[in-house]
This record gives structure tokens, sequence and C-alpha cells, in this order.
């Protein structure tokens, strides 16, 4: 009998958009950080240095992210710049994983390539000083970084990503340019619609919470032998008894948050940042709430590994038929 999986979310393919600010000490750490730089990153264990080779850029920067930052301000004699002032804007450019399963190196680079243009055409093709595709952790991603100048010479991060009407735009223009390639691909919807922003955190530590009693569910299984079978079943028997009427609930209390959940997983590697190293109050925010949403994915790699049987027994149902209910 085929064994019963655990899909939190849906099949469906999306193109993904993110946006970060970054000024000051935190432009060297992404710098660091996209361009490999770094010996170690014990922060971030999905990067697989043995497969940084194949990283590429399309376009390559041609020194620190700061130096040409501050190198550009000074061509275009932005006024009005701030000590504090935004100087690099990251984009995240990539998919779902389903997109990419298949695809050749030339077929990614294709892809990335495509999105790149459309950058090029919003932006402005010289504020744009890198953009490297990841190849070594689990989806192939692009960080863009480019310098938010104004088409009429402005330093202003504000002004070019907007608010959250402007980035419903930008979500628009992305998602038309590159279906008009690539016609699988759904436009992943704004944050209105979606509630990515405004997914409770409680939500989160719910999963983090089920995360532990379902591997302690696998430790003792693993456990039980001929000398503590009796103790040992006891045991796991009142823990399943409190585990899946949990997970039921919880189940059901995500669905509307599915699609949102998803884009998490094409993107929730990149921020994983050390929090110690955060500079400001919204990057800490925001790095915090990435460990929370890794803690919700952890909680599906896990569920998978808990026998089908014993799903069955304890839940009445698979986690599909809990899905759909």
């Amino acid at each position: 009998m085929a064994e019963k999986r655990w899909p939190l979310t849906d099949n469906a393919q999306y193109a993904i958009l993110r946006f970060a600010k970054y000024k000051g000490p935190e432009i060297g750490r992404i710098e660091a950080h996209n361009e490999r730089t770094k010996e170690k990153y014990a922060s971030n264990p999905d990067i697989d240095l043995s497969r940084s080779k194949y990283n590429f850029h399309i376009i390559e920067p041609t020194d620190k992210y700061r130096k040409m930052s501050e190198a550009l301000i000074k061509r275009y004699n932005c006024p009005k710049v701030r000590s504090d002032s935004v100087r690099i804007v990251e984009t995240l450019i990539t998919a779902s994983p389903e997109f990419f399963e298949g695809k050749n190196e030339k077929e990614i680079r294709a892809f990335f390539q495509h999105a790149v243009n459309f950058l090029k055409e919003e932006l402005g093709e010289d504020r744009l000083i890198s953009t490297v595709v990841h190849m070594d952790e689990k989806t192939p991603h692009m960080h863009v970084s480019f310098v938010p100048i104004t088409k009429d010479g402005r330093l202003s991060a504000k002004d070019i990503i907007g608010n959250r009407r402007s980035l419903t735009a930008w979500q628009d223009r992305y998602w038309q340019h590159m279906v008009s390639k690539y016609p699988e691909l759904e436009r992943g919807e704004s944050a209105s619609k979606t509630g990515r922003e405004h997914i409770p955190p409680r939500v989160f530590k719910q999963a983090a919470n089920l995360n532990k009693q379902a591997k302690a569910i696998l430790e003792l299984l693993s456990e039980i032998n001929a000398f503590n079978a009796k103790k040992t079943a006891a045991e796991l028997e009142a823990m399943l008894k409190k585990f899946f009427p949990e997970l039921g609930k919880f189940l059901t209390k995500t669905k509307k948050y599915d699609q949102a959940i998803r884009s998490l997983k094409a993107e929730n590697a990149d921020l994983k940042q050390d929090l110690k190293e955060a500079a400001d109050g919204e990057t800490k925010r925001r790095l915090a709430e990435a460990q929370l949403k890794s803690d919700y994915i952890d909680l599906e790699r896990t569920l998978r590994k808990i026998p089908s049987e014993i799903v069955f027994r304890y839940s009445g149902k698979t986690t599909e038929q809990e899905r759909s209910d």
C-alpha cells in the first residue's frame, strides 16, 4: 500500500517577486550572502557549498555593493540624500519548486534572464548592480540588487516600491511579463488578498509546537523494543490521542493561508539570517517571522515520516481528506 503523504498546500505554480530594503551595515551582510563570500553559512543550513559552483550571474557586480551605490548616487547628483537613506533594494525572484522540476541549466537561466529583462525596463539597466542566481539551495532563486534612483534622479525606495496598491501593480506587471513566455505560471496574489503579511504569529507558533510533538512521537516509535514495548506503547498512545485532534484543528484553521504559506517554501531559506547580525527593528521582525515560518515548513517534513497506519488509526482520515473537508 502506498504511503499517505501530508500535503499542507496546493500544487499550483506561482511567479514570486519580493522586495527588501537595506541601508548601512546590512548592505555588506546581504552582499556576503548573495555573492557567497563567506566560508561557512551556519545560519542557513540549506546552503550546499558543494553546489555553489553552479551559481551564476546575469549581471555581475564590478565592485562592493555600497561603493557601487554611492558612485551611482553621485553620478545622478541625487538631492537630499540622508545618511539613513535606503541605498540598496533587493528583489527576490523565483517560482514554486514544482516549476523548476525537470528543467536544465539552460532553461533555468532563460527564466531568470526573462525576469531581469522586466526589471531593466521597470528600473533602468544601470540601476541594477547584481543579479545572481543561487543553485546551491533547495529551489533556484535570484537576488537582484539595485540602487533605488527614480527616473527624475532622486534616491527614493519609497517612490519606486510604493505602498500596497503599488506593490499589487508591480505583481500585475511582473506576472504579465513572465506569463507571456511561461503560461503555466499563476500570479502571486497581493498581501491584501492572501493575508500574506497578516498571517497571525500564533499560527506559526502552533506549527512549532506541533512539530515538537511529532518529533517526540517519531523518537518514541524508534525506541520501541521487546523490553519496553508495553510502557512505551502506553506513552505513545497518550501522545497520539492528544496530537492528532490538535493537528486536525490546526489544518482547518490554516486553510485560508495555503497560498501564502506555499510561496514561503521558495523564499524562506533566504530569510534565515542570524538575528544577532540584524541591524534594525524591521530586519529583526522579518527574520524572527522567517524562523516561525520555517517551523511550519518543518512540520510538513516531520509529518511525512509518521507511518500511514498510525495516521489512519488516530486521525480516522488521510490529510488529503482533512484539507478538503
